[in-house]
């Protein structure tokens, strides 16, 4: 590989004029040409959900468009940001649109998990708004991308909007199993109801909050639930087999619960990675914009 990367340096320093190298993927190659009157930029938002404005912001891919976008989606509370993947996404052709949920990072309003699924369908409303046809959307290729609590909210978006026929998710929770256990076994949820106390990033929010809004949650919040609403589109799920946080056992069992209801456009992948992909980044962002540009382009 080192051999590999310098003699692409020194073929680079060779030359007078920008080149192509054959077989170099999209995603980690900028673009030889960039639209003058369209260029790769980004855009800050204030995105409303429900009377409160959430932060986010959107990198515009090169050329007029309109362009397949991806609605990136973080965890709980949101350190890792995955933006590494959204400028791998872009230089794909995809636009790709982040955003923090009411009450974190900033974003006005309070925190819950149930106003972070109002949220992404804010988001998504947001892009099909014909006032914002400066972002350059094509509304009609919106695909969900989220990681952990993302992935369980890409799932939950997906399966609640009849038009998004594409979701990529990374080490997805899954809170409905997490809601039969505060009702059942709360004593097995201790270490999560402690880890919520410290979030600061999130307003409003804390392991009682938590724990309360689970123990009412219905059975929507099971992610193996909407096996029938997620029928007819496209998945793709992303295991880490050494995940610490989200125990690859969830991804199992969303794995068994689609399969079993014959999901006929579903992709897997398991990684031996730990729950951020820590030394996987490069084959993520490959895997999912091969994904992405095979099946929802």
């Amino acid at each position: 590989m080192r051999v590999l990367v310098l003699t692409l340096f020194l073929v680079l320093a060779a030359c007078d004029e920008p080149m192509i190298i054959a077989n170099v993927p999209a995603v980690i190659t900028d673009p030889s040409k960039i639209d003058e009157a369209f260029p790769p930029s980004i855009v800050e938002l204030g995105i409303d959900s429900h009377g409160a404005r959430m932060n986010g912001h959107i990198y515009l891919a090169n050329g007029p468009g309109p362009h397949p976008t991806v609605i990136l989606l973080h965890g709980f509370p949101g350190n890792e940001k995955n933006l590494d993947l959204a400028q791998a996404f872009r230089r794909a052709g995809w636009n790709v649109l982040f955003f923090h949920y009411r009450g974190a990072w900033g974003s006005e309003g309070n925190f819950t998990f149930s106003g972070g699924i109002e949220d992404v369908a804010s988001a998504i409303k947001f892009l099909r708004d014909p006032a914002n046809e400066n972002l350059r959307v094509d509304p009609s290729r919106i695909a969900l991308v989220g990681h952990s609590m993302g992935g369980f909210m890409a799932l939950q978006g997906g399966a609640r909007d009849e038009q998004v026929k594409c979701v990529v998710t990374m080490a997805a929770a899954n809170f409905g199993e997490r809601a039969v256990l505060s009702k059942t076994d709360p004593a097995a949820l201790e270490g999560f109801k402690q880890y919520s106390d410290q979030l600061i990033m999130l307003k409003g929010f804390n392991g009682e909050t938590a724990l309360a809004e689970l123990s009412s949650a219905d059975e929507s919040f099971d992610n193996q639930s909407l096996a029938p609403k997620l029928a007819g589109k496209k998945l793709f799920l992303i295991g880490a087999e050494r995940d610490q946080a989200v125990d690859i056992g969830v991804h199992e069992r969303h794995m068994r619960a689609y399969l079993d209801s014959a999901i006929p456009q579903m992709t897997e992948l398991r990684l031996d990675a730990d729950h951020s992909f820590s030394w996987h980044r490069l084959r993520l962002a490959h895997e999912i914009t091969d994904w992405l540009n095979r099946e929802c382009r």
